[in-house]
């Protein structure tokens, strides 16, 4: 858990600069403008300081989402981020905006920019791979990714076939996977080919599971997207391992709940269990070590009736009084008769 010290004043009401909102809102993740906004609210109120795990719970984010933000905002000049010590806790400082140019769509000279070739071929490629003519909205926005994202024309021809290819050429689409492909500060062709690879692999692995627990993938949240990620990427877990978990779970709650799968994974993964056969190897230690508890408790518990049974028979036995000297007597026959 990290906390956050902010530079600040005090404030009854949050200003964001129209910078901000012009130039940096737009290409950046929604989890990011949030994160932002909040911890803006916190700096201009007078906030002290705040944790990453009160921010992530305010948010309904991951706390890694809340540091993301933040290092994503230092990055783009828009915070100062400083360690303050080995912690994990910041101080954070909000940078003024109004000295930095503000870049927008206003900005591009639509004309100019289609009587480069480079760029009008471009158009023209993206026009062939969706199967109809770019609004002009459309041809600002793929040009202004040469210079707020510098791409090159090749790689955001590279991103609207992949986009083509997985049926989708909705504006707000193609505009989310280009963000996605900028955080993951992809430069070259090659750079979109892996994330491409490494993508589709998770995603194909992600629906298996998906469709084990009996959940569409367009039912699921960024939460359980994220647990699915850990699940697979951090902690390399294979299907069979993810499965016997879904299993397990389903034996015990009858249901497919996120959470529980994840507290199971998240105890293989700290006993370093990784594969199939060492979740088969500890169940059957489990079981032996049941075996013995019973077999033990059986046998303590029969000692114990035998003993408890001998005691009684023992303790019960009413002893018989003889009076010696009248056994004697009558034995010689010295009694009266």
């Amino acid at each position: 858990m990290s906390t956050f010290v902010f530079k600040s004043g005090g404030s009854t009401y949050t200003p964001v600069s129209n910078i901000f909102i012009d130039k940096f809102m737009p290409k950046a993740r929604g989890e990011f403008v949030k994160v932002y906004l909040l911890g803006l609210k916190y700096c201009v109120s007078g906030e002290l300081g705040v944790n990453s795990q009160i921010m992530s719970s305010a948010l309904h984010l991951l706390e890694t989402d809340v540091l993301n933000a933040w290092n994503y905002w230092n990055d783009e000049n828009v915070i100062k981020i400083i360690p303050i010590d080995n912690m994990g806790n910041y101080s954070i400082e909000f940078l003024d905006l109004v000295d930095l140019p503000s870049v927008n769509s206003n900005d591009i000279n639509l004309l100019e920019e289609l009587n480069k070739n480079s760029t009008k071929d471009m158009l023209q490629d993206i026009e062939k791979l969706l199967g109809r003519p770019l609004s002009s909205k459309e041809m600002t926005m793929y040009i202004g990714w040469l210079k707020d994202f510098n791409f090159t024309p090749e790689i955001i021809l590279l991103l609207i076939q992949y986009c083509a290819s997985r049926g989708k050429t909705d504006c707000r689409y193609i505009e989310k996977i280009a963000i996605a492909w900028f955080d993951a500060k992809i430069k070259s062709i090659d750079d979109a080919q892996a994330f491409i690879k490494k993508h589709e692999d998770k995603w194909v692995k992600i629906r298996k599971i998906l469709n084990y627990l009996g959940i569409k993938d367009a039912e699921i949240m960024k939460p359980q997207e994220d647990l699915l990620h850990k699940w697979i990427s951090t902690y390399n877990f294979s299907l069979d391992v993810i499965y016997r978990a879904c299993d397990i779970c389903f034996q015990r709650i009858n249901k497919a709940d996120f959470k529980y799968i994840d507290g199971i994974l998240n105890s293989w993964n700290k006993d370093g269990i990784a594969t199939i056969e060492d979740v088969d190897k500890k169940d059957l230690k489990k079981d032996n070590k049941k075996s013995s508890y019973n077999n033990n408790s059986n046998s303590s518990f029969k000692n114990n009736n035998y003993n408890k049974a001998s005691n009684s028979t023992f303790n019960n036995f009413k002893q018989r009084d003889y009076d010696y000297d009248d056994l004697k007597k009558k034995l010689l026959g010295w009694d009266d008769k």
